[in-house]
């Protein structure tokens, strides 16, 4: 059996950033240990408002730690009424740690190949409050993750071992799929230059 690694719970998004290259050294993942270390973590606004970057038309991915190459981890901040689509995670481990409000995640199946041009039907539906933790991988399935309060903006730390640029986003009419390159709207705290991209995620 592989022994856990013992880490002080962090304090600061620099404890927590320290703490996941420790977690990820070697190439297995304990998915439980990763979801334990981040639930450890107390959310404090005033920790990560360098990366607190809001956008009125779309929420913003914020690279706080690029992982040496393995990993990235990344504050994502979502304004009122704001949504991700439908996607998959390319193959990668995604934690999802809610810093700020509330956030509504959706799982549906994957399409399938002997019945295409069929809409996805949710398997569920479950809110995350503040410091809650979610995992997902695509074996489990897809999934979109909302903000659905019309007063209150909300933000999420997500962890995704290994670091990917591509996923594929779904029509949950019709189960269609298409590549959507994955951006920045900051690195470090920095505002990069836009980029549109060919879909959100």
């Amino acid at each position: 059996m592989e022994a856990k690694k013992c880490l002080e719970p962090p304090n600061t998004m620099e404890d927590v950033v320290k703490g996941l290259h420790v977690l990820f050294e070697e190439d297995h993942v304990n998915v439980e240990q990763v979801i334990s270390f981040l639930e450890s973590y107390r959310s404090d606004p005033a920790d990560w408002a360098k990366y607190a970057d809001y956008d009125p038309h779309r929420y913003t991915r914020n690279l706080v730690d690029e992982g040496n190459g393995k990993f990235n981890l990344i504050v994502l901040c979502w304004g009122e009424g704001q949504g991700s689509s439908i996607h998959d995670h390319a193959d990668a481990h995604c934690f999802l740690k809610v810093l700020d409000g509330r956030l509504k995640e959706t799982q549906f199946p994957w399409p399938s190949e002997s019945e295409p041009d069929n809409s996805l039907e949710s398997t569920g539906s479950r809110f995350y409050e503040t410091n809650e933790v979610n995992y997902i991988n695509d074996s489990i399935g897809l999934h979109r993750v909302e903000n659905v309060s019309h007063a209150d903006t909300a933000a999420s730390l997500h962890v995704y071992i290994p670091a990917f640029d591509m996923c594929q986003s779904f029509d949950q009419r019709t189960g269609h799929k298409r590549k959507c390159q994955v951006t920045f709207t900051s690195k470090y705290g920095l505002r990069t230059p836009y980029k549109p991209s060919s879909c959100t995620k």
